[in-house]
């Protein structure tokens, strides 16, 4: 596996996009083909491509910290279907009284985003899936999908500081206790580091290391031609 930096990029028809080759799946006359790759996006200066785009068919998870920025960067970049479980909450919250405590009713709405995502992925489209880094099942889950239909599951990691994750909870107005903010610092600073070896979540077909600038000049997220 390699880590690719500015220069390794497959240009698009446009220079501000990146196109992710077609990984391979499960024909074994695909077997032979390219090894994940790490792609690596942050400390660009704001030279970060303004698109990303992967095969029909392809899963996308989108991990980071609380407050990184997932939630807006899949608002702003993707028109294909989307999994957030922010989405599930805020229908539920706008559903149950106003008095009534959100850990009362959390697992209904984790039951109901798990549900979404199963019934997303059976359509056998492509689909982007918020996360949060500390469910390992969820991404095994997903690259049983992808290698199912023949297709890549793509991973983009957020790295953002600790502190401008709290400033991001603390904007939207909703955060996370002191202890899950620590869980998810350890899942995704593993995940970074893992891929700043060359190593990802097995089952995935490629990694994308986003800064906040990356996130912020991200434009589109595509699927197909």
């Amino acid at each position: 596996m390699t880590v690719q930096k500015a220069s390794g990029y497959p240009a698009m028809s446009t220079t501000s996009g990146v196109a992710v080759p077609k990984q391979p799946g499960a024909a074994a006359a695909e077997a032979l083909g390219p090894a994940p790759v790490v792609r690596d996006l942050r400390d660009r200066s704001g030279c970060s491509p303004r698109r990303l785009r992967f095969a029909e068919g392809d899963l996308v998870v989108v991990s980071g910290l609380p407050g990184s920025g997932k939630t807006t960067l899949i608002e702003r970049a993707v028109s294909a279907p989307r999994l957030d479980s922010q989405d599930t909450r805020d229908r539920w919250d706008r559903r149950m009284p106003r008095f009534l405590p959100y850990a009362v009713y959390r697992p209904v709405v984790r039951v109901a985003h798990y549900a979404g995502l199963r019934s997303a992925l059976r359509s056998g489209a492509s689909v982007v899936v918020h996360d949060c880094g500390t469910q390992a099942w969820v991404r095994r889950w997903l690259a049983r999908e992808a290698h199912r239909r023949g297709r890549g599951l793509h991973l983009l990691l957020l790295d953002v500081d600790p502190q401008t994750a709290l400033d991001g909870q603390h904007e939207r107005g909703r955060g996370v206790s002191r202890y899950a903010f620590a869980r998810h610092r350890r899942a995704i600073g593993r995940l970074v580091r893992d891929a700043e070896r060359g190593h990802i979540p097995a089952g995935c077909a490629s990694a994308v290391l986003l800064d906040r600038a990356a996130a912020d000049g991200l434009r589109g997220l595509g699927f197909g031609d």
